[in-house]
């Protein structure tokens, strides 16, 4: 079933999925106590943290950029064996005017809320905040649904031809950048409840907010790329 069909695929699937999560738990309390009760995010700290950020969101441009260098290098000009054209003979693309068009409309939306609880936050609302971010929670996850929705539907696969590959690879790994971010701002919820943000003591907040406006804006690229221009 998985792994190429290994006898003992989906344990070991299970089991680097359970062990992320514990990793990932792990890191997330050493985070809270080191900022919340050890008061150990100085502002040298949370500078550094805000470097650290800015250097893994660029690494992460250079990583979406490959797929977009992939897809210009072959919609521009299409070889000829996927048909010299594009999308390649026997590719029905999505229209970008149904769910993709859609879940342009939710991210943008979702990021204004997120903008709306930052707000909230610097001006000391703290029900606004937490309204703003049950808000950007609902959105996000009502993305990653209408995305699996539409892999469901799709006419193709990740194996038809160079397309297929191209679509699943650069939209499956944003899903999962959304993903990520999602779980990232449920954590700021719960801290937030928890009142560990303060208006001027909220760097993991911030962290969180930069990566889901990344995870935006590569959105509207592949939207403007793969579903409208290449479709």
């Amino acid at each position: 079933m998985y792994m190429h069909s290994w006898q003992f695929g989906g344990y070991l699937l299970i089991f680097g999925f359970s062990y992320t999560i514990y990793c990932l738990t792990c890191w997330w309390r050493d985070v809270v106590v080191e900022s919340t009760y050890e008061g150990q995010h100085t502002e040298y700290v949370q500078a550094g943290i805000k470097m650290g950020m800015i250097l893994f969101i660029a690494s992460e441009v250079m990583f979406f950029f490959a797929f977009f260098w992939s897809f210009f290098y072959y919609s521009v000009a299409p070889v000829i064996w996927i048909g010299g054209v594009w999308p390649p003979l026997g590719i029905d693309a999505p229209s970008p005017w149904q769910i993709p068009f859609l879940n342009t409309l939710i991210l943008i939306f979702s990021g204004i809320s997120l903008t709306w609880a930052h707000y909230a936050i610097l001006v000391k609302e703290r029900l606004e905040s937490l309204n703003a971010f049950v808000i950007t929670i609902v959105a996000g996850a009502l993305f990653l649904l209408l995305q699996l929705f539409e892999y469901i539907e799709a006419p193709f696969t990740i194996s038809s031809s160079v397309y297929g590959s191209i679509f699943f690879l650069a939209t499956g790994f944003h899903g999962f950048h959304v993903m990520m971010g999602l779980t990232f701002i449920i954590i700021c919820f719960i801290r937030q409840i928890a009142y560990h943000f303060t208006s001027n003591h909220h760097i993991g907040f911030e962290a969180a907010s930069w990566y889901w406006h990344f995870v935006d804006v590569v959105w509207i690229f592949l939207f403007i790329s793969i579903y409208w221009w290449g479709s």
